[in-house]
């Protein structure tokens, strides 16, 4: 004979005779808050909450809400006052540090953006300026980078070549730096941090080990003293540009040169490494090498044997480029789009940097403020001849090793730059492009993380395959194909879990009331007449309702099937499928008519639908569709353990009776 559930009955035993049934209260659950009230919800408790907050610090500490609102934007204005003189001689020694080691790398940098030199310094005074007034991190080292510097160059001469009209291509770089600084701004004033995250861990090491290759084998250029060269950077083209320029006449010495000094700087990061006392000496090798470089190609007229060198750069601060913006040009759409692409590799890097060194010293970066910070050095940049600025690795890690204490050491910096801008440009005439390409190569051995590769690579095979989609994309394609493709891998994965969702049968593990999943513990008891599973997706929509309706329907026939085989009687056989869903946040349409569908399908066989732990706003939509009425309130319950206990219970009384 069939079984009966008598929940309110047992219900009603268990809670006594005045109380109401356990099962009602989820039916009789209020109506969850509309998008609406969840708006004004969130604009109370992150806007209005702080700023009620910022009122009763202004009360305690000070009664000018200007001032109040204007450290909240500026920082520098709350730890400020309490700057120490012993501070300012750690800064100044690490500022005078950094600038050794940014002068040199700015000038190379900005030749791989496609720049004149002079622009890569100009990136090293006004973007560190503004961030130390609004930054969180006490050790980020602002200023161009190698990573941001091969994007723009990649992606705006689809536009502009920069050999044929180098200064359209300068004022596009200008207008990119714009947009990436007010997506940055946005993505802070909104809080859009999480469009970040769309680049993961693995993608950003794919595609740093990617485009450390394509700029080592770039700088071949320049090491070699070639003139005939590819634009492209994928590196088939790079490498066959190579062995065609060979053929070309071309100088030794610049090799010698190029080689000599990048062996003196990999040999003074060895040094650096093994003792970390030393850390100045491969701070110091870069400015160094440009030093002598730059005497020896002086003093023995090397430029007349062939020796290429920088020329001419620009004395003087940086100049005002309002003017060179072109918001009216016919490319605003592609700029723009550009833009967006370097502001999210520039926060990922600076963030992903700022975070490590705050984690070191024992405080928290606040993402936000770093976003707004980010984007209004950018536009400021922008509006004063600089390009895309962001956080360096290396130099953050020349910063912290040299005792910083907060970012007055960029403040330092950029004042150091800003005088050898004025007073070191004219020497810097003889400097050969040979050095500037070993100071390049020099730092991108830190931009390819071996260990972490490995590390992805036990941990999870399906995040080193978007590693690898990224690196041989940005290698083998583009820096923009790269990206996509780690990015549309990523997506596809995430698309593909909520799809096909895992659906876990389970058991109770012996003398508790937890239920697992069977094959994860073994050991778990299955109820003999009950199947038991769950639903491992938060989302119950179209795009997964019929895959799931099909996935449960078939765990039934495989039950009925070994209950055939087995010669298992109908009155022992399954007669009840309990659906765990607790995971299950939310459900649409398509979601309530595939579990209406399977009710009907489990009725026609004489298989009750027991529903447990639904989430508050699956309810809510089964009242709006009535599929409550149809499951019964007797059918659903508060836990798994619950439905359980109410079938066996009413399994023992029904064999009573017979």
């Amino acid at each position: 004979m069939g079984i009966e559930l008598q929940n309110h009955q047992s219900h009603h035993e268990e809670a006594g005779p005045t109380e109401e049934p356990i099962s009602r209260w989820l039916i009789n659950t209020p109506e969850p808050p509309s998008m609406w009230q969840e708006l004004a919800g969130y604009i109370r408790t992150n806007v209005l909450a702080k700023k009620k907050h910022r009122r009763n610090n202004t009360k305690n500490s000070s009664s000018n809400p200007v001032y109040s609102c204007l450290k909240s934007v500026f920082p520098i204005l709350s730890w400020g006052r309490q700057y120490k003189l012993n501070f300012f001689k750690k800064d100044l020694m690490a500022g005078l540090t950094l600038a050794s080691l940014c002068i040199p790398q700015s000038i190379g940098y900005a030749n791989l953006a496609g720049l004149d030199p002079e622009y890569g310094l100009y990136t090293s005074v006004v973007p560190p300026l503004i961030y130390s007034t609004m930054g969180t991190s006490r050790e980020l080292a602002i200023g161009p980078v190698a990573v941001v510097s091969l994007l723009l160059s990649s992606m705006v001469r689809d536009i502009q070549d920069p050999v044929t009209d180098p200064i359209a291509y300068r004022k596009i770089v200008f207008t990119v730096t714009f947009f990436a600084g007010a997506f940055q701004a946005i993505f802070g004033l909104f809080r859009l941090g999480f469009l970040v995250d769309f680049l993961s861990h693995a993608a950003l090491v794919g595609f740093m080990a990617g485009a450390a290759i394509v700029i080592g084998l770039q700088q071949l250029k320049g090491l070699f003293g070639l003139s005939h060269f590819t634009n492209k950077t994928d590196v088939v083209s790079v490498v066959s540009s190579v062995f065609h320029s060979l053929h070309h006449p071309w100088q030794p010495l610049n090799f010698v040169i190029g080689s000599a000094f990048l062996i003196f700087i990999l040999l003074a990061r060895f040094i650096g490494k093994r003792n970390k006392k030393l850390f100045w000496i491969p701070a110091m090798a870069p400015l160094i090498s440009v030093v002598l470089a730059t005497l020896i190609v002086y003093l023995t007229n090397a430029e007349t044997r062939g020796v290429k060198i920088v020329k001419h750069i620009k004395p003087g601060f940086n100049q005002l480029s309002v003017n060179q913006l072109q918001f009216k040009s016919p490319h605003l759409g592609q700029i723009a789009k550009i833009g967006l692409i370097s502001a999210i590799i520039a926060l990922t890097e600076a963030i992903a940097v700022g975070r490590s060194f705050a984690t070191i010293k024992g405080y928290r970066l606040d993402g936000n403020k770093e976003m707004m910070a980010m984007g209004f050095m950018n536009i400021a940049g922008s509006l004063s001849s600089c390009y895309v600025a962001t956080g360096s690795f290396s130099r953050t890690a020349v910063n912290f090793s040299a005792g910083c204490e907060t970012v007055v050491s960029n403040i330092v910096m950029a004042i150091t730059v800003m005088i050898s801008l004025e007073v070191l440009t004219r020497f810097l005439y003889f400097t050969p492009t040979a050095i500037l390409a070993s100071i390049i190569l020099s730092a991108l051995p830190g931009l390819i993380d071996v260990s972490s590769a490995l590390h992805i690579w036990k941990l999870d095979k399906l995040d080193f395959l978007v590693l690898i989609a990224a690196f041989f994309g940005v290698l083998f394609a583009s820096v923009e194909i790269g990206l996509l493709l780690a990015v549309g891998i990523s997506f596809a994965r995430i698309m593909l879990s909520s799809i096909r969702p895992n659906i876990e049968a389970l058991g109770r593990l012996s003398k508790t009331d937890i239920f697992g999943d069977i094959n994860q513990y073994p050991m778990a008891n299955k109820t003999p007449g009950l199947l038991t599973l769950r639903i491992s997706s938060p989302l119950l929509c179209f795009a997964n309702a019929n895959f799931i309706r099909d996935r449960i329907l078939n765990s039934v026939r495989e039950v009925e099937e070994e209950e055939n085989e087995q010669e298992v009687t109908k009155e022992n056989g399954l007669q009840v499928v309990i659906l765990d869903m607790s995971y299950v946040m939310g459900v649409d349409t398509s979601g309530v008519v595939a579990l209406e569908e399977l009710h009907q399908e489990l009725a026609s066989n004489d298989i009750r639908l027991v529903v447990a732990s639904p989430r508050w706003r699956v309810l809510h939509k089964w009242k709006r569709a009535k599929l409550d009425e149809k499951l019964k309130s007797e059918n659903i319950y508060m836990t798994v353990g619950e439905a359980v206990d109410v079938y066996v219970r009413a399994r023992s009384t029904s064999h009573d009776l017979c």
